[in-house]
């Protein structure tokens, strides 16, 4: 690839189908979503609910918890990946993490538990604590940054990491989305918000671009990728992206869609491309009915008929601040091996939406995400030159 061209080229995840990107492909794969049936839920804690959580694994000497070991586990997945691949880090790697709430389940114990506990489980939970200790372990020095724009910060970490990039601030960025937070108190506010489904199968109830569409499933996941100008064999080049707000409601589109409407537009001239270049759409895609109203309409006004738009959260779910990331990364790894594995169609819909395994060509991708409060971003991608 060109000396220019920034390009992911190391990826790591951890979701609800296990540890490692291998277990996510395989579960994408195998068209089954990754949710479980568990009890605790409810405002009394006694009912059952369709969640997506990450299982217990990884590493004890990254961390106390699921989310410093998932963090830690994503992270260095992605650095080993890209030394395979040819990568050798320069001397300013830097870090930007994308998050919304961090570690809240460790932090509600530490609070509920009225003890003072040790000092070293304290720091711990700090937001800053499992990017610093990555950091260590590799021997890097560049900036490091928590960046959060709710479910659209994995999209907001690379967008970051990329400026980084251009400005000539780093070498290098291991961008990194976390978020572990399912709980019973979240869980029911969001279903009560009327777009989180816990109570039916999610291919079921999370139909994107579909008729009968409820919502989507609450997942968790972690997800990193290592951003760099010099690698031998990257997954997918990183063209450009574009940020807007709009400032309208702390839930809701802005329903004129103006401010996304600009995002699409400041995302493909950033990226150099018209809306004629982008073959795939690896859309948002929750299954709420706004934001497939607002995502079918950008797909029919910016692309052509030929342009095919999936959404994978009916498998994996909704991992909220590490949707992006988690869907980014999807959308990197299906250049190399050859195929979207996007869900399999259940009910009439769009009729540009992708069903089930798909063959993928030499098309641009571009990765829309749309977080709570406002937050539009989109990034484009291209396959490795």
């Amino acid at each position: 690839m060109g000396s220019l061209e920034i390009a992911i080229c190391g990826i790591g995840a951890v979701t609800g189908y296990g540890w490692g990107r291998d277990r996510l492909w395989e579960g994408l794969s195998s068209g089954k979503h990754a949710a479980r049936l568990e009890g605790g839920y409810g405002p009394d804690c006694d009912e059952l609910a369709w969640v997506i959580r990450v299982p217990e694994g990884g590493e004890d000497d990254d961390g106390p918890t699921r989310f410093a070991k998932s963090v830690r586990a994503a992270a260095r997945e992605a650095v080993l990946d890209a030394f395979e691949r040819g990568w050798r880090p320069g001397p300013r790697v830097g870090v930007v993490h994308g998050e919304v709430l961090h570690d809240t389940l460790s932090w509600a114990e530490f609070y509920a538990s009225n003890r003072f506990g040790r000092v070293r489980d304290y720091l711990s939970m700090m937001p800053s604590t499992a990017p610093s200790m990555f950091m260590k372990e590799f021997d890097f020095h560049g900036p490091s940054l928590a960046v959060g724009a709710m479910c659209a910060s994995g999209n907001a970490a690379l967008i970051t990491a990329k400026t980084w990039l251009d400005a000539g601030i780093v070498d290098d960025v291991v961008c990194i989305a976390t978020d572990l937070t399912i709980n019973p108190q979240q869980l029911w506010h969001m279903v009560r918000l009327g777009v989180v489904v816990a109570d039916a199968d999610p291919l079921t109830a999370c139909r994107p671009f579909q008729e009968g569409s409820r919502g989507f499933p609450m997942a968790e996941g972690s997800a990193a990728f290592v951003l760099s100008k010099r690698s031998d064999r990257p997954y997918a080049r990183a063209l450009g992206g574009a940020i807007t707000q709009d400032a309208y409601h702390v839930i809701s589109i802005d329903p004129d869609l103006d401010q996304l409407r600009a995002c699409y537009t400041k995302a493909l001239a950033d990226a150099g491309v018209s809306g004629s270049d982008i073959r795939y759409v690896n859309a948002h895609g929750p299954g709420t009915a706004q934001c497939d109203r607002a995502e079918s309409m950008m797909l029919e006004e910016f692309f052509t008929p030929e342009t095919g738009i999936y959404s994978v959260k009916p498998l994996v779910g909704h991992c909220q601040g590490a949707a992006a990331g988690v869907e980014l990364a999807v959308a990197a790894m299906a250049y190399e091996r050859g195929y979207l594995p996007a869900p399999p169609r259940v009910a009439p819909g769009h009729p540009q939406l992708i069903s089930g395994k798909t063959p993928i060509g030499d098309g641009l991708t571009l990765k829309s995400s749309l977080g709570m409060g406002g937050n539009n971003t989109a990034v484009v991608l291209a396959p490795a030159a």
